[in-house]
């Protein structure tokens, strides 16, 4: 897989987060959309390991959709790949799914200085990190988004903050998701989070 300083490079929490929606959807027929795809790591090993699965992806960096584009390429797998601006309102994901996931940027600035030398320096800010003042926006626009473009009984996944755990899982709650999963990491952190949309 391909990266370069406009993608993230792909974290285990990441391939946790995979291995989740690919233990629960084996052998199903699936639209599936990645939100925020960078090098297209997530979209791209669900297609290649959920065969019956159409993926799609968005991203509002051109940069990184050509590379995602390349990575797909390479490793002969087929996923469309496309320019969205998710914090737009008008955004459109393009279709209907059966399943929403996102590693979007949710460490708030104030823990930069937590953060390594090579994150801060080589990898795109603008994938990492969100205001302090509102440090859950890409979760309300990933919710708000899923009850536009979701099934019924669809499912989002997401990367989370583990600190702010709780407060994600209530974004989806208050958008009237239900099934809240919590899962945690390979280190005991919650990291992952599951929702699932029971209304039409």
């Amino acid at each position: 897989m391909k990266v370069t300083p406009d993608v993230l490079i792909p974290r285990p929490e990441t391939e946790e987060l995979v291995n989740w929606i690919i233990s629960e959807n084996k052998g199903k027929e699936l639209r599936i959309m990645d939100i925020g795809t960078g090098s297209g790591c997530i979209a791209l090993a669900l297609a290649k390991n959920l065969p019956l699965a159409k993926v799609s992806a968005i991203d509002i960096s051109e940069k990184a959709l050509k590379i995602a584009n390349m990575n797909a390429v390479r490793n002969n797998i087929e996923a469309d790949f496309f320019r969205v601006d998710l914090l737009d309102p008008s955004s459109d994901l393009k279709g209907e799914y059966d399943i929403i996931v996102s590693n979007p940027p949710y460490v708030r600035d104030s823990e930069k200085r937590f953060m390594q030398y090579n994150v801060l320096h080589y990898e795109p800010h603008r994938a990492l990190f969100v205001p302090d003042d509102n440090p859950l926006l890409f979760y309300k626009a990933i919710a708000d988004s899923g009850n536009r473009s979701l099934m019924k009984n669809g499912c989002i996944y997401c990367e989370i903050n583990e600190t702010l755990s709780d407060e994600t899982a209530s974004v989806f709650q208050s958008r009237k998701y239900t099934l809240m999963a919590l899962r945690k990491d390979i280190n005991g952190k919650p990291r992952m989070l599951k929702a699932v949309k029971n209304h039409g």
